[in-house]
């Protein structure tokens, strides 16, 4: 879709919004419609994300559909659902009909199963019918489910005159050229060709002969996260996709990649952070519950068992009552150790920066552990020395120190690579989980190691 003004100067407003409700309200469709149009379709949704239902739905049935499928596009799903509800099959069909096949197999997908037969089958153009239903074959989390069927291709036998006349009638249903993939005779990909060298060509000559060999792909089966780590790597706009036979498919853009990277940060987050589903701020109290209850249990499983290692060595608090009160520190260090190593480490995996060996890995983070924690050490042992005035307590406190950051790097180095490799994502161990194993295993060892020099 051309749009007739780009505002990069947005910004929403409740003025704006008022007055949005103000026109809907009095059914003042010439200067709603004249207001709307000055806005990009993202701005739009923007708009459309602070009206209810009611004034949502007013809207979108006011503004063509080339306008209002862009608009459904950048909406929340929660809100595009509860908009699609309250229209007909026939006017989501003529949504559908002006998305690319990628994003009408998107919206469709959403609705309920009993509707997305009744809208298919309203969809007019018979072409962009069959490939949706193509797209919705696929899983969602997989190439052919994030690919699109619009693309540009030419045969490797076509001379550039031939191909130019050609991709004029292919390239008015794809919304941005970045590519033109070359093809044999069974439709296999075969190589790139790009529009610079297209141009300069001499008309006469054969696509076999300027083509590009060397033309990245992915399969249709594979995850869409190892899509984005090629298309990372290699700087890509867009990437072709084939099947097990090398046929060329479909396509998938940055734009999709985009989307998959910030869904992946946003779970990897709420994983960090101690939250089990992919829940939103404006979910229910029982989804948010469901969320985040686990892992809390599991917090308080770690308090309890933190207690009850402290319980065994009352008998150390009776003569040195100073150690009870660098309990938290021990504590606190040793978690904030365990989830500095994890997140490196569940970065450079998210990354494929990950090299070498795991007993390589351990080693270094241990070196570093140790080098930080002796740093650390020293100072705690000139305080604790020099406020208490006992040399013994500030050596017990200071190595205790010293073990409890060791372990705790390495623990959040481990639990990371172990749990990748049997394929649980890493994040789920920079959150509650390091921080609790951390703080039962530091407290143990401190205790251990003060029970130790201090001779109880």
């Amino acid at each position: 879709m051309e749009d007739t003004q780009e505002n990069i100067q947005f910004q929403l407003t409740d003025e704006l919004v008022e007055k949005v409700e103000i026109l809907v309200e009095d059914q003042n469709d010439i200067d709603l419609t004249t207001l709307l149009n000055e806005y990009h379709h993202a701005d739009i949704a923007e708009i459309i994300d602070e009206l209810d239902v009611d004034d949502s739905v007013y809207v979108i049935k006011l503004l063509d559909s080339e306008t209002t499928s862009e608009i459904l596009m950048e909406l929340d799903e929660d809100i595009r659902e509860k908009i699609l509800k309250n229209l007909s099959t026939k006017e989501i069909a003529e949504e559908v009909e002006e998305l690319d096949t990628d994003d009408a197999a998107d919206m469709i997908s959403e609705l309920p199963e009993s509707r997305q037969a009744e809208v298919i089958s309203q969809i007019e153009d018979d072409d962009h019918r069959e490939e949706i239903q193509e797209l919705l074959a696929y899983d969602e989390d997989t190439a052919g489910g994030l690919m699109a069927k619009e693309l540009v291709k030419v045969y490797e036998t076509w001379t550039v005159a031939g191909c130019l006349r050609r991709i004029r009638g292919q390239a008015k249903d794809v919304t941005r050229v970045h590519s033109v993939y070359v093809v044999d005779k069974e439709d296999k990909l075969i190589g790139r060709l790009s529009l610079k060298d297209l141009i300069i060509s001499k008309s006469d000559q054969k696509i076999a002969d300027i083509a590009k060999d060397n033309v990245d792909s992915v399969h249709v089966n594979d995850d869409v996260e190892d899509v984005a780590k090629v298309m990372a790597k290699y700087d890509l706009e867009a990437i072709p996709v084939v099947d097990d036979n090398q046929i060329l498919v479909g396509r998938i853009t940055i734009d999709d990649i985009i989307d998959v990277i910030k869904e992946e940060a946003d779970k990897d987050y709420q994983l960090a952070a101690g939250i089990s589903q992919d829940v939103e701020a404006d979910d229910s109290i029982l989804q948010l519950t469901r969320a985040r209850l686990p892992w809390l249990f599991l917090g308080l499983v770690g308090g309890v068992g933190a207690f009850l290692i402290m319980e065994g060595f009352h008998d150390i608090f009776n003569k040195y009552a100073v150690l009870f009160f660098f309990t938290p520190l021990i504590a606190a260090m040793a978690g904030n150790v365990g989830v500095q190593s994890s997140a490196i480490i569940v970065q450079g995996l998210a990354n494929d920066d990950i090299k070498g060996s795991v007993n390589g890995r351990l080693i270094k983070e241990m070196l570093l552990a140790a080098l930080n924690g002796t740093i650390l050490a020293l100072f705690l042992f000139l305080f604790v020395w020099i406020t208490k005035g006992d040399f013994y307590t500030a050596l017990a406190i200071s190595v205790s120190l010293i073990a409890v950051i060791i372990v705790a790097g390495l623990i959040g180095t481990f639990v990371p690579l172990f749990l990748n490799k049997r394929g649980i994502d890493p994040a789920i161990a920079t959150g509650p989980f390091i921080t609790t194993s951390n703080d039962i295993f530091g407290i143990l060892i401190y205790f251990w190691i003060a029970k130790l020099i201090l001779g109880i």
